[in-house]
């Protein structure tokens, strides 16, 4: 069965930091170009960041750039966002998604892909 589980999510306050993880399972980890994005309520699916296991490439948001941090342990299938430096403007449900490898780069193209697995979700809340 093919899982992306999401965790790590909360409340902090704003400055705050966590780390969100991604656990994937029943499917090959490295194929995949595999990334976060978030939705606030009545906002648009906003992509932050996305990594590619092949090539080890990074991309991020402007919104984010400079305060996460992504990053892959390929040996446990996950992959990490850590976000530091934390604003209420950051408050959404972050989820995970994966694409094939051979569908996109790890680029702004990542974030317009049909995801061929996506999870299911965590909320994150920044107080002010």
């Amino acid at each position: 069965e093919v899982q992306l589980v999401e965790s790590g999510g909360g409340l902090v306050q704003a400055g705050g930091s966590l780390r969100l993880s991604c656990a994937a399972s029943g499917f090959t980890f490295d194929d995949y170009v595999i990334g976060w994005f978030r939705q606030a309520p009545g906002k648009e699916r906003e992509g932050v960041s996305c990594i590619s296991s092949s090539d080890s490439s990074t991309d991020y948001a402007d919104s984010v750039k400079g305060r996460f941090t992504i990053s892959s342990d390929n040996a446990k299938n996950t992959v990490y966002l850590q976000m530091n430096s934390l604003k209420p403007e950051d408050t959404a449900v972050y989820y995970c998604a994966a694409v094939f490898m051979t569908r996109t780069y790890c680029n702004g193209a990542f974030y317009g892909a049909e995801a061929d697995y996506r999870g299911q979700g965590t909320q994150v809340t920044v107080s002010s």
